[in-house]
């Protein structure tokens, strides 16, 4: 028995000895982690970050594909690996459209931070005590995910925040006229139980949303703030290159004295939306009487119908909530006050695909430039081919970028699956909407290196000389 209990406690020093000698190797399907150490002959064996080592499975997306496909931006974001089906109108967000989010995140931030709102986070989980008092309870109908806890206790996944951030607000006994305009916004996941969750990212029962709540100490500074929140939005969309249009639109559930809608024209939009051809006019057709052809602002003008995808929304909402909730601040003459509300949505994960669905080719996933999950793909030439010399200008061409243009520092990856023509790679890049992709062949290999550029948003096909390539990209935009 000795000798076998020998051999055991030899061979379990081997292995605490191996664990703790050897490092282990790390696993992540994050983008951020997919870069590992160049080959031995590249410049200071920098990292750099390979198509091979991103997550995007191949065998997720032909499983994606099983269902049935309602919209482009449905059909290209599973193709390429971005989003997987979990159940009716849920998604897996995979690894690069967290990044493209993470982006858009960071632009909605600069925005409304920009015009003085301060991001906050509140719980997903909502009392119903809240919704009830607000008597919304009743009104959402079964659009409202509700749930017991253990005790009995009810509650909501909340859809939106109305409530709650009037009842936060309320609590502060301090609040002083000095310190509005308030302008408190997050950015976090909702919920709605949609019947029929349809079109992908577009309509579905959990998403991303940006909603910001405004505190005003007038009817009139709570205009000033709608109209300064509705500039932002309309900065917003001209950055990411969206043709949004600003319509009247209903109150709905939420309430309110006004409220509009921005829309992106689009044939698979839900929406029905009237634009004047003579004057700034434009509303939902839920607003207006049946039938209305002639523009009730200029009056001579004629309206035009399109179909449109919502993709933010603003409310003024007075006193409702305030009121419900007695959300007030101290005047100049140290006397309690109602505050003037407003509401302000930006659907985060529907922007990403209505962009998508306009900007797209019917092969290949176009992104607004800046929120591409990626600038730049750096193609090398076939392993073995006549061009395989320029292999190594391609490695130091990624390295180049890095050092010389800081603002591409983690946007630029290297197609490493050199088994693979180029045509197939080129394929790859064009589905994946990659706004640059470098060909590093032949032309790279003359006395005067020249490189393949393929501007993939405008279709232009360049040959530019180092020089030449780094200007271009000098220029990009990043977030």
């Amino acid at each position: 028995m000795e000798p076998i209990m020998n051999q055991i406690r030899s061979r379990v020093f081997q292995r605490l000895h191996r664990a703790i000698v050897l490092p282990r190797r790390k696993h992540s399907g994050c983008a951020e982690q997919a870069a590992v150490p160049a080959p031995t002959n590249s410049r200071k064996n920098k990292p750099m970050l390979l198509v091979s080592r991103l997550y995007q499975p191949a065998n997720l997306r032909d499983m994606g594909l099983q269902g049935e496909m309602t919209c482009k931006s449905q059909r290209l974001m599973q193709q390429a690996g971005l989003i997987y089906p979990s159940n009716p109108g849920c998604y897996y967000y995979l690894p690069a459209t967290v990044r493209s989010m993470e982006k858009l995140v960071r632009v909605i931030d600069q925005e409304m931070q920009g015009i003085g709102g301060q991001k906050l986070d509140m719980p997903s989980l909502c009392s119903a005590d809240l919704w009830k008092t607000s008597e919304r309870w009743d009104l959402m109908g079964k659009e409202l995910f509700r749930l017991k806890d253990r005790h009995g206790a009810d509650y909501c996944l909340g859809p939106t925040h109305e409530e709650a951030v009037t009842t936060l607000v309320a609590h502060q006994a301090t609040l002083s006229y000095r310190q509005l305009p308030l302008l408190l916004y997050q950015i976090t996941r909702k919920f709605r139980d949609e019947p029929k969750p349809k079109f992908g990212l577009l309509r579905g029962r959990e998403f991303y949303m940006k909603d910001m709540y405004s505190f005003d100490v007038s009817e009139e500074a709570a205009y000033e703030t709608y109209e300064s929140v509705s500039q932002a939005y309309t900065r917003l969309f001209a950055r990411l290159g969206l043709r949004c249009v600003q319509v009247q639109a209903d109150t709905g559930n939420i309430g309110g004295k006004l409220s509009h809608e921005f829309q992106l024209p689009a044939d698979i939009g839900e929406d029905r939306i009237l634009v004047c051809g003579n004057c700034s006019f434009s509303a939902n057709v839920e607003t207006l009487l049946p039938d209305t052809s002639d523009c009730p602002n200029c009056k001579t003008g004629k309206l035009e119908e399109s179909k449109g995808v919502e993709v933010g929304h603003t409310f003024y909402l007075g006193k409702k909530y305030s009121n419900i909730f007695n959300a007030t601040f101290s005047s100049a003459q140290n006397k309690p006050c109602i505050a003037e509300m407003g509401c302000y949505g930006l659907g985060v994960t529907r922007i990403l695909a209505a962009a998508i669905e306009v900007l797209s080719t019917e092969e290949g996933i176009r992104w607004p430039g800046v929120l591409a999950p990626y600038q730049v793909c750096v193609v090398p030439p076939k392993k073995g081919s006549k061009m395989d010399g320029a292999a190594v200008l391609a490695e130091e061409l990624v390295h180049t970028l890095g050092e010389t243009l800081p603002r591409l520092r983690g946007e630029v990856v290297f197609d490493d699956r050199t088994q693979m023509t180029i045509g197939k790679r080129l394929k790859d890049a064009s589905r994946l909407g990659y706004p640059y992709v470098i060909v590093v062949g032949q032309g790279a290999l003359e006395e005067t290196p020249r490189f393949e550029v393929i501007c993939q948003l405008t279709g232009e096909t360049l040959f530019l000389s180092k020089d030449g390539l780094l200007d271009l990209l000098g220029r990009v935009e990043t977030v």
